[in-house]
């Protein structure tokens, strides 16, 4: 409570001073030898009751110009005047009065604390958050006094500190769900971060942009021409073909592939942290694990893969082992590996084209560009949604939204033909 003080007489009862209040009282007995009636002769906006040094649980009741709020344990009591309506607004909506004075800071500590069984990202995601709200004027305020004007302001602070758009929008969702759960606590009414984003501040996120099929051809052709990237043409080839996740793709073992059936096993992905090095973990959602067949192209690829790695050394990360895309160093490679590698070859393309390729060219792109291909060629959603391994049919049906006019006409046709 915003209370600057607190002093205690001899009896135990306390004065409370705040901004506004000296809160003067006497204390006289309850008649029953339990406690004391404490009235206080101002109006008090905060009010708390010690005895004895320890603060009390209270109930309230109304009485007269007042309320009582009577010790659960210790039978003490105290009669605040009102000033105004807000106290008992608060009573009748039931208000939680203690903690909806809980900081923003504690409300998102309480929030993570109650879904601990999180990811390793997702941690490293909830401690960068924590840091920038002690940093920010917002994270010591308590949750009743945020408005949504304050919320924007947060918003647009965190734009100024030069904070992605996409990043900015992820702690606005977790913030919203923090206070949700603050509104169903009865802590608060509203929600300040109930908004659009893009209402306040720019979305300059580059569009996801998928390789036209004219790309595609040509992208490879350089790759595999090429002196540096060729050595990464397979890859390409997979991950054109497959629409597999570039960490599910570094994860891959030998025995995750069935040649003979030509499938690819997928139910495990691999990561690395700066702090604690390689390590494996499973899909994000049971969607994730899942078979994928392989095309023609895709099948002689791993080929050559398996034979251009045969003497590496053993490598065991969790349990698993022959990982089938190697370093230099003979380690698996991991995204980072891709992302700079992707961002070399774009830059070397770009240069001998005239056609450039899409802004954003990450190995993300490939899989964009496959469930693109899928979706124009007329794939059942739902068929392509479990080859992608999306949780939701939504995420899937979003791909479908590239088709271009000339696939639309062309299907169009097809049916009515």
């Amino acid at each position: 409570l915003p209370v600057d003080r607190i002093a205690c007489n001899a009896d135990g009862i306390c004065l409370l001073l705040d901004q506004r209040h000296v809160v003067a009282a006497r204390a006289v007995s309850c008649g029953h030898g339990r406690g004391y009636l404490v009235r206080a002769s101002v109006a008090a906006v905060n009010a708390v009751i010690f005895v004895n040094k320890r603060l009390m649980s209270v109930l309230l009741r109304p009485q007269g110009a007042g309320y009582i709020f009577r010790a659960i344990h210790h039978a003490a009591a105290l009669v605040v005047h009102k000033t105004d309506g807000t106290i008992q607004k608060d009573l009748d909506d039931g208000i939680d009065t203690i903690g909806k004075k809980m900081t923003v800071c504690q409300l998102y500590a309480k929030q993570i604390r109650h879904r601990g069984n999180v990811r390793y990202n997702t941690k490293n995601g909830r401690k960068r958050l924590m840091k920038l709200l002690e940093e920010d004027k917002l994270g010591g305020c308590p949750i009743d006094s945020v408005k949504l004007s304050d919320a924007k302001e947060w918003a647009i602070r965190m734009k100024e500190k030069g904070i992605s758009y996409k990043t900015i929008s992820n702690d606005k969702r977790s913030l919203k769900a923090a206070f949700y759960t603050a509104i169903q606590d009865d802590c608060i009414r509203k929600n300040p971060f109930d908004f659009q984003l893009n209402t306040v501040i720019e979305d300059d996120t580059e569009p996801k942009v998928p390789l036209t099929p004219a790309q595609e051809e040509s992208f490879l052709s350089f790759a595999q021409n090429d002196k540096v990237y060729q050595k990464y043409y397979d890859e390409l080839i997979i991950l054109l073909g497959t629409g597999l996740r570039i960490s599910e793709l570094c994860g891959l073992t030998d025995t995750d592939i069935d040649f003979e059936n030509r499938i690819i096993n997928v139910d495990h992905q691999l990561l690395r942290s700066a702090k604690t090095g390689y390590y494996i973990e499973t899909p994000k959602t049971k969607s994730g694990i899942r078979q994928i067949p392989m095309s023609e192209k895709v099948y002689e690829a791993f080929n050559r893969v398996l034979k251009r790695r045969r003497g590496a050394k053993a490598v065991t990360i969790d349990g698993y082992s022959n990982f089938l895309f190697l370093n230099r160093d003979g380690y698996p490679k991991t995204a980072t590996n891709y992302d700079g590698m992707f961002r070399g070859l774009a830059k070397k393309y770009n240069k001998y084209h005239e056609e450039a390729l899409p802004k954003v060219m990450t190995p993300h792109t490939l899989r964009h560009t496959f469930c693109t291909n899928m979706a124009n060629a007329g794939m059942n959603p739902k068929a392509l949604q479990y080859i992608m391994g999306h949780s939701n049919i939504t995420m899937t049906l979003n791909y479908y939204a590239h088709a271009t006019f000339d696939s639309a006409k062309a299907e169009m046709l097809r049916i009515a033909a």
